[in-house]
């Protein structure tokens, strides 16, 4: 399974120079026309579209159309010793509202309302003044059939300063300039990571292989996913809405992954070179075994990311999307592109290069490297190992109890933010105005009802004001809304469900909408579906686990090994971001945890996991397959492992990582989840942990229904197994080999037929 036949390695080889052209050609071409996707993404995409709150805002947009009144909020403060009625302060600002949707036509429709008589607004000085008479606001409909386009006409009115008014003091509060802000800051934050991470893996991969250009072939694949995946993405948006969140995403996951894979193909071809083979023999036995456990391995994560799809968020959908084109593109450049160039560089890919950086460790030498001895260390105890680092990693999820789950608003920028100050003010001198209110819709032909359905409402706890008097459309006399706001510190949840559980008269219908609505019904989406993805995830995964180690036993440590990890995670996550212990450090503001984004972090967490264990275990059963013992398979495992998966979560610390100095805590989320898993993953975990539990399993390990057992198989008990055959079975400092996965027939004794053959044919590829 997942083999990738010589057949695949002679059409790569024989066309290499057709393939080199043609994959780049197409991945500029991608990549070029990917470099217009930001303008066709959307920012919608947070709720859910089945949910009642998303039903309660369709209904009273058909009937009474989109609600403008929090689009744009322009906030004005009168100068000390003035007031909001002095004509040197009003005058201006009267002037600049009466022009505003004439200078800016198709982007903005009007000015809904303010302090002072426009000529497109009412004036409504007792709703849009402070009581101090010192602050006002106007409110401004933006045009736009959708978020998207709504979210464009915004941007080209700020950026030419159109809401702007000389020598007042004013800020712009409202849900596009927050939505605004949030997506400049992500676009900052990526540009800030690629500016820093590659350069950065740039010089980890000159130290780890020692030469430029040797360096330079994982940054190629990289740069081509990331392109390609953009064009693929952008073409993607043509038939459906994209979140803008896809962009960070593909530069983080592909630039990563993309590395990754290129690394550990990379590294076994210098090996094969290194062990005597010629170039296209050498290429050929790379595709075979490294080049399998890359498009093993990216199946996996694929499959993690493709589950997301059960969820309804067109957010998830949009990360879903672009992690499967970019992990499948990424392992497909490097089983392509890459062998092909490295069959044209031969030995030259080793130029420009320091000698004492690629020094390899001799095969009779690899046990005893720092790896090895850390194996042979764990399998003395393993039952101490296990116990202490299961009662650590315990420790790391017992924050866990205290997780909370929010939705995205201003405080998840920096604090001085504009914006943030901007909404911050606003909502502070404006209580009862806040931008994201509860709303109701009754739809009833009742008309003596709604009188008893509005007081009963009224008294619902945790609501800073009643609710105010129904409106109705004399066309639509059946549907009528109404809205208000919770009170500071109101435990929203309980609110809601009061709501909707309310009494209500025979053939009336009642919907609760607005903001917290909306935030509520897409947690409890994510709750009531997360089960299900859960048992798919591990299902999927488990099986293909099964199928190519043919053990049972190994997926299902693997799943409990991977779920103590996650724990880990979001312990770590939730005393950083919910109980504050980082707020310093990193600047921002404790709150609860973007259940969207948290659902990412596990999704991307999980798949590197299931990644990192596909390179140890499918080097423990080639050694297995070869005639070890369960001991020898285990340490032989680890020390041929150990640096090729620290080095690929090291490339990924360094990707990632990049985004814990992100303005945006959403961004800070997956950085710090991201080096939290795997520092814990490729070292707690795939070093300590699985070694010690499967020693402590022994022979259990490898069970599997119709397999033979131990004691049938021809007696053979190398004292360094994988170790002491041809050269092409060592592991090398420089990337490692990584072996099929799926454990061969067992070793034929040295005088057999079978070895007689292997003697007269090229060194088989473990």
């Amino acid at each position: 399974m997942f083999a990738l036949s010589g057949r695949w390695a002679d059409v790569v080889l024989r066309g290499r120079f057709v393939v080199i052209g043609v994959m780049v050609a197409g991945l500029l071409a991608l990549g070029g026309y990917g470099l217009g996707l930001g303008e066709q993404l959307s920012s919608s995409g947070w709720d859910d579209p089945s949910s009642q709150s998303v039903r309660a805002a369709q209904v009273r947009q058909q009937v009474f159309g989109r609600d403008h009144s929090a689009d744009v909020l322009l906030l004005y403060h009168a100068p000390p010793g003035t007031s909001l009625d002095d004509p040197d302060f009003a005058d201006p600002i009267v002037a600049a509202l009466d022009t505003l949707p004439q200078r800016f036509p198709g982007h903005i429709d009007r000015v809904n309302g303010a302090y002072w008589p426009t000529t497109t607004g009412m004036a409504l000085p007792e709703l849009f003044g402070s009581d101090d008479g010192r602050h006002a606001f106007a409110s401004i409909a933006i045009h736009g059939a959708d978020a998207t386009e709504q979210a464009r006409n915004y941007r080209a009115v700020a950026e030419a300063d159109g809401f702007d008014v000389p020598g007042v003091d004013m800020e712009i509060a409202g849900g596009q300039a927050v939505a605004g802000a949030l997506n400049d800051t992500m676009v900052h934050d990526q540009q800030r990571m690629e500016l820093f991470a590659i350069p950065a893996v740039a010089v980890l991969l000159f130290f780890l292989f020692g030469g430029a250009v040797a360096a330079s072939l994982p940054l190629l694949v990289g740069g081509l996913t990331v392109g390609g995946a953009w064009g693929i993405i952008r073409l993607l948006t043509t038939v459906t809405e994209v979140n803008s969140f896809v962009s960070p995403v593909v530069s983080m996951i592909g630039l990563g992954l993309a590395i990754d894979y290129g690394l550990f193909v990379l590294g076994r071809f210098r090996d094969e070179l290194a062990a005597g083979r010629e170039v296209h023999d050498a290429v050929r036995h790379a595709l075979g075994s490294a080049g399998r456990t890359v498009a093993f391995s990216a199946t996996i994560v694929v499959v993690a990311a493709a589950v997301i799809l059960v969820f309804p968020q067109g957010f998830l959908r949009s990360f879903a999307y672009g992690a499967v084109i970019t992990v499948s593109l990424a392992a497909f450049t490097s089983v392509t592109l890459l062998p092909a160039v490295l069959a044209v560089l031969g030995p030259r890919v080793d130029s420009f290069g320091v000698r004492w950086f690629r020094r390899t460790s001799p095969p009779d030498r690899v046990p005893d490297t720092v790896w090895g001895r850390v194996a042979a260390r764990v399998v003395r105890r393993p039952l101490v190992v296990t116990v202490t680092v299961g009662i650590g990693l315990l420790v790391l999820v017992a924050p866990i109890r205290g997780l909370a789950f929010g939705g995205i608003n201003e405080r998840f920028l920096p604090a001085e933010h504009p914006a943030r100050l901007a909404q911050h003010h606003f909502d502070e001198i404006f209580p009862l105005r806040q931008i994201d209110p509860i709303d109701l819709v009754l739809i009833t032909y009742d008309s003596s009802s709604r009188g008893s359905v509005l007081a009963e409402a009224s008294r619902t706890p945790g609501l800073a004001a009643p609710f105010a008097q129904w409106m109705q459309r004399p066309a639509q006399s059946s549907v009528f809304t109404t809205q208000t706001v919770l009170a500071p510190g109101a435990d929203r949840n309980a609110t809601i469900e009061h709501l909707r559980s309310m009494p209500l008269p025979p053939g009336s219908t009642l919907l609760v909408g607005g903001q917290p609505a909306v935030e509520k019904d897409s947690i409890d989406a994510l709750v009531h579906r997360m089960p299900l993805v859960i048992a798919l995830v591990f299902l999927a995964t488990g099986l293909l686990m099964a199928i190519s180690f043919r053990s049972l036993i190994l997926p299902l440590q693997a799943a409990a090994l991977n779920l103590l990890g996650l724990g880990a995670t979001i312990g770590i996550l939730t005393w950083i971001f919910i109980d504050g212990h980082g707020a310093a450090l990193l600047g921002f503001t404790p709150q609860p945890i973007m259940a969207l984004v948290l659902v990412v972090i596990v999704s991307v967490i999980y798949g590197l996991s299931t990644d990192y264990e596909i390179f140890l275990l499918s080097r423990m059963v080639e050694a297995r397959a070869a005639g070890a013992s369960t001991t020898e398979a285990i340490r032989s495992g680890v020390a041929h492992t150990g640096r090729i998966i620290t080095a690929a979560a090291l490339i990924l610390l360094v990707v990632t990582g990049a985004f814990a100095l992100s303005d945006l805590v959403m961004m800070q989320y997956i950085a710090v989840g991201m080096v939290a898993a795997l520092l814990i993953d490729a070292t707690i975990v795939r070093v300590l942990l699985v070694p010690a539990t499967m020693q402590l399993l022994g022979d259990a390990c490898w069970w599997f229904p119709g397999r033979a057992k131990r004691s049938e198989r021809p007696a053979r008990a190398p004292t360094r197994p994988a170790t002491a055959g041809p050269p092409d079975t060592a592991e090398h400092s420089a990337g490692g080999s990584l072996a099929d996965c799926r454990p061969g027939p067992p070793a034929a004794p040295p005088d057999s037929p079978a070895r007689a053959v292997s003697a007269t044919s090229p060194p088989r590829s473990r």
